[in-house]
């Protein structure tokens, strides 16, 4: 069986302290049945191995064992494509319902129509929406700017469907359920790359497929799931660096007589990592995270700290006895460039289209009422871009008209307050005890996954804060990067949905603690080396009864996800049977 535990027990080389003799206090403890924790191996630290199914479920399956080691090689992609198929056969099932513009669709569906034909965003005209369902093609698109408070690439990407398939519901919808569904595929390889894993990895991936504020969020054409998708793709991106440059220190450190990978103080502190692209390429998705929303922005800032934090304990593990000092000279510099200038230049080239048209809201402020400014030997574009964006900045800070389906950010993960993007009363409806039937979208995350995600972030800051596992560290990053920034504008009009952005960390934080629930597999190895034999009956028995309690989990959260169904569709169901539903007075 595939180890599910988030640390896996390993072999060990021949410097293994495990191999020395053990004391007298030692195998006195030893008669009551301790055994030591084995060490890591040096190598192992700096690049864990991936685990591997046990002979145990291929034999139960009576699958011969070269068709098991070809399976295993296929299950690295195989599984979490599996999963991403069957996340994206929820997402884009009748994509089109509601057929109506639901929501915040209102501005962003017609702004990115506009953007995609014109270059800059219109001034709609009022209740034009009905319009544009019926006939969209006798909806012209005005040609007079229109006053936007976000950057234009998440309306780039909207808009991009709809040149694809017409200015419609499905059309709006098309990118943004892409994007939802390619993120159960990263959330699943960097689960994965993460935990060392390929269960754990599709473990994740599943969890966010059946996610109900990610499934909502991926079926209507909003920024939020624009913004998760880029956040998690440049997390990725850093953990892919990681391991990389951790690989590189392992092969540059020396290697004893016995073939035992030593530190080596001087190599730790001296080496230079190199290219490192995908440290770049987490800068470019930052840069369009932010290009999308400026909430990226804190990301950007939480996820540049992170990584240079993981140099300081790669080559702190390497033997560098001042981390802190050779990551100051070595990796700062490059790091800081390779992310923040990066992320900058993207979110400005963001804007060629309202740069080159010459035509969008405060395009031509620079040469009007910004005229014998102090700073005019800059380019007219670029001061009119900056007024345009202390307008905004001043916009949101002062947003705090009340809305009824606003939420303060403590509420967020019990799912205090969930926003009602569509609601339709049916009259006439003989299934109901009331004859009214009710079709709601309601943009809520699966409550039972939620809930045990609140269990488990307590879980992975523990595990960060006292046994200083980077995995959890990492994890309490993402979640913190898209949750603690909205703290500060708690006066603010601001809603649930903006958590989608850090719901693929929870999947993460909930998997991490399932693989704790059902422990490490009870090798033989350390067991053999301390003179131990037979089989450890315990260590079996606990593995199976934790399997079985992660399992039962599980499945209840899938169960939670169809049971919601109808909410997260807009599928019309008899009002008795809705209000069944409303487990909590402020979901209505």
């Amino acid at each position: 069986m595939t180890s599910t535990a988030p640390e896996t027990q390993r072999g060990h080389d021949a410097g293994d302290p495990l191999g020395e003799q053990p004391t007298s206090w030692q195998r006195r403890l030893r008669r009551f049945g301790h055994v030591p924790r084995p060490e890591t191996p040096l190598r192992d630290r700096l690049d864990p191995p991936y685990t591997r199914p046990g002979r145990q479920v291929w034999s139960v399956l009576a699958i011969p064992p070269h068709v098991a080691d070809r399976l295993v090689r296929w299950s690295g992609w195989g599984g979490p494509l599996l999963v991403t198929l069957v996340a994206g056969l929820l997402r884009f099932w009748r994509l089109d319902q509601p057929n109506a513009v639901i929501f915040d669709e209102t501005y962003y569906a017609k702004d990115a129509w506009a953007l995609v034909n014109q270059g800059y965003e219109g001034s709609w005209p009022k209740d034009v929406d009905k319009l544009i369902l019926k006939d969209p093609s006798s909806v012209p698109i005005p040609t007079d700017p229109g006053y936007v408070v976000h950057p234009p690439v998440g309306k780039w990407i909207i808009g991009f469907g709809e040149q694809l398939f017409g200015f419609t519901p499905f059309g709006w919808r098309f990118m943004v359920a892409v994007l939802g569904t390619i993120s159960v595929l990263l959330l699943c390889r960097i689960g994965r790359r993460l935990f060392r894993s390929t269960f754990l990895g599709c473990l994740a991936g599943l969890l966010l497929a059946v996610d109900g504020l990610h499934f909502v969020m991926s079926r209507t054409a909003l920024l939020d799931l624009i913004v998760m998708f880029f956040v998690l793709a440049a997390f990725g991106c850093l953990v892919v660096d990681r391991d990389r440059s951790r690989r590189r220190l392992a092969d540059a450190l020396p290697v004893d007589e016995d073939g035992v990978l030593r530190p080596d103080a001087r190599i730790a502190e001296t080496l230079r990592l190199g290219w490192r692209p995908w440290r770049l390429g987490a800068g470019v998705m930052l840069g369009l995270a932010f290009a999308t929303k400026w909430n990226g922005l804190y990301v950007l800032a939480a996820f540049g700290l992170m990584t240079v934090l993981w140099d300081v304990g790669a080559r702190r593990t390497a033997g560098a006895t001042r981390p802190y000092t050779a990551v100051l000279r070595r990796d700062l510099v490059p790091a800081f460039f390779s992310t923040v200038p990066v992320a900058i230049v993207t979110y400005v080239v963001s804007w060629t289209g309202w740069i080159v048209t010459d035509k969008g809201y405060y395009r031509n402020w620079a040469a009007t009422e910004g005229k014998g400014s102090s700073w005019s030997w800059l380019p007219d574009w670029l001061r009119s871009l900056w007024h345009y964006e202390t307008q905004v900045y001043d916009f949101h800070v002062g947003l705090t008209s009340g809305h009824t389906y606003e939420s303060n950010p403590w509420s967020w993960l019990v799912l205090g307050r969930p926003v009602s993007y569509f609601y339709e009363e049916q009259t006439g409806c003989k299934e109901s005890s009331t004859g009214k039937c009710a079709a709601e979208v309601l943009a809520i995350g699966t409550p039972l996954l939620w809930w045990a995600a609140c269990f488990a972030l307590a879980y992975v800051v523990w595990r960060w804060l006292f046994r200083r596992d980077w995995r959890a560290g990492a994890i309490a990053c993402g979640v913190a990067a898209g949750w603690v920034p909205w703290f500060f504008y708690q006066e603010r009009t601001i809603f649930l949905f903006y958590a989608v952005v850090f719901v693929p960390f929870l999947c993460l934080a909930v998997t991490m603690l399932l693989g704790a629930i059902v422990g490490p597999a009870a090798g033989t190895g350390a067991r053999a080396q301390l003179g131990l034999t037979g089989s450890d009956p315990t260590g079996e028995r606990r593995r199976t009864l934790g399997a079985i309690a992660a399992g039962v989990l599980v499945l209840l959260i899938i169960w939670n996800f169809i049971y919601f169904w109808p909410l997260y569709t807009g599928t019309s169901i008899p009002e008795d049977l809705w209000r069944d539903r409303m487990w909590l007075d402020t979901w209505v």
